[in-house]
């Protein structure tokens, strides 16, 4: 079921804040599907999810081979909760757009370590389905 992005439940608010691992899915050059585990955090307001990761990354390559701005798709599931966020994803690199993905994940999951080539990933997230 599609998720009216302007007035998620509280529910779904709330699983998305909880420590969840979730899943990133990219389309690789060849069109096949690379699924990959990562954590994220949500900004409901901006309707963006956020994902840190590390230059040369799989995820981040396959986004942008698609000129950029790839097709991305994450899906987090615990029991008979689960979420899907569709949107396009773009690698961003810029310290300040970095600083925001690492406080997004420090949020839900714990400061992370430092990571020489850390880059981000940005979700513009069009749709959200499930049941949170």
């Amino acid at each position: 079921m599609s998720l009216d992005l302007d007035r998620l439940p509280e529910a779904v608010i709330a699983f998305l804040a909880e420590r969840h691992i979730a899943t990133l899915s990219t389309q690789r050059p060849d069109g096949s599907l690379h699924v990959t585990p990562v954590g994220f955090g949500y900004d409901a307001s901006g309707r963006t999810a956020r994902i840190i990761t590390f230059e040369g990354a799989r995820k981040a390559r396959n986004l942008e081979a698609e000129g950029g701005l790839g097709r991305a798709v994450l899906c987090q599931v615990d029991g008979g909760r689960w979420l899907t966020l569709e949107g396009r994803g773009r690698v961003v690199r810029d310290a300040a757009a970095v600083a925001r993905a690492v406080e997004a994940y420090s949020a839900r999951f714990g400061v992370p370590g430092e990571r020489e080539g850390r880059i981000a990933i940005e979700v513009a997230v069009e749709r959200i389905m499930g049941r949170g």
